[in-house]
C-alpha cells in the first residue's frame, strides 16, 4: 500500500534508482524567481494532410502517429494554454523555444538537426512551420528563443536571460518528452536550476516513449507533477 507521503506525484515515475527513496520534500514556488518554459510547440509537429491523401503505402506510419496527434489536440496544448493563463494571471515568467535557422537552407545547424531520419530539422525562421501554434503563441514582451539544438540552453542565450530575470526554478512543457524536452530539463540540472516536468503538458511520439523519458528525469534531473498537481503548490487553497 502507497504511504500518504508517496502519494500523487511523489510516487509516480520512480525509476530503480529512486525507488527506494524517501519522499521528495513540495518544491517551494516563489512566483517572481519562476518561470513556465513551452518548448518547440510549433506548426510543423501538429500540421498533416488527411489521411486520404496519404498514400497507401504511408497510411500505416501515418496511423501510427495519430495517438501523438490526438494527445496534443486534446490534452497536451489545451493543458499548455491553460498553464501559460495560470502563469501570466500570477505575474510569472513565460518563455518559449522553438526550432529555427536563420539560413533558408539550414547551414548552421547542429549535427543532430542534419543527420537523416526524424531529427532532420529544415525550419527556416520566418516560415509557417517554424511559428508556435497559435494557442499557445507568446503574448506581450515574453520572450522567445530560437535554436538548431536539442537543448534550449545549449543552442541559446537562455541561461543568461533567466540568470538576469532572477529564475531559479524553470517549470517545463511542450514536446518532445524524450528529445527536447528532455535535453533542456538536462542542461537546466546541470546549472543548477530547480526544474519541474508538467507531465500532461508535454508527449513524445509515444505513450511508452513519454513515460520511460519521465521515468528516467523525475527525481534526478526534476520533479515531475500533473498540471493540478503544480497549480496546488504554487497557489494553495488557504480556506
Amino acid at each position: 500500500m502507497t504511504s500518504p507521503a508517496l502519494s500523487g506525484w511523489k510516487q509516480r515515475h520512480r525509476s530503480l534508482y529512486y525507488a527506494a527513496a524517501p519522499a521528495p520534500d513540495d518544491p517551494v514556488i516563489v512566483p517572481e524567481a519562476t518561470a513556465f518554459l513551452v518548448i518547440d510547440v510549433q506548426n510543423t509537429y501538429v500540421e498533416r494532410p488527411a489521411r486520404s491523401d496519404v498514400p497507401a503505402g504511408e497510411q500505416a506510419h501515418y496511423d501510427a502517429w495519430t495517438p501523438f496527434h490526438d494527445r496534443m489536440r486534446e490534452v497536451v496544448i489545451p493543458n499548455i494554454a491553460d498553464a501559460l493563463a495560470f502563469f501570466r494571471g500570477r505575474g510569472m515568467e513565460c518563455l518559449h523555444a522553438r526550432i529555427a535557422c536563420a539560413t533558408t537552407n539550414g547551414r548552421e545547424r547542429s549535427l543532430s538537426q542534419k543527420k537523416p531520419g526524424f531529427n532532420n530539422l529544415l525550419l527556416p525562421k520566418d516560415e509557417h512551420a517554424s511559428q508556435i501554434v497559435a494557442a499557445v503563441a507568446p503574448q506581450g514582451d515574453e520572450i522567445i528563443v530560437t535554436k538548431t539544438t536539442d537543448s534550449a540552453l545549449t543552442g541559446t542565450n537562455l541561461r543568461l536571460v533567466l540568470h538576469n530575470l532572477g529564475v531559479r526554478t524553470v517549470v517545463c512543457a511542450g514536446i518532445f518528452t524524450d528529445q527536447c524536452v528532455a535535453s533542456t530539463v538536462r542542461s537546466l540540472a546541470d546549472e543548477s536550476f530547480d526544474v519541474i516536468v508538467l507531465e500532461d503538458c508535454c508527449a513524445a511520439a509515444s505513450m511508452a516513449l513519454h513515460d520511460a523519458e519521465l521515468d528516467i528525469l523525475n527525481m534526478i534531473y526534476c520533479n515531475v507533477m500533473r498540471l493540478d498537481e503544480f497549480k496546488a503548490l504554487a497557489a494553495p487553497d488557504k480556506s
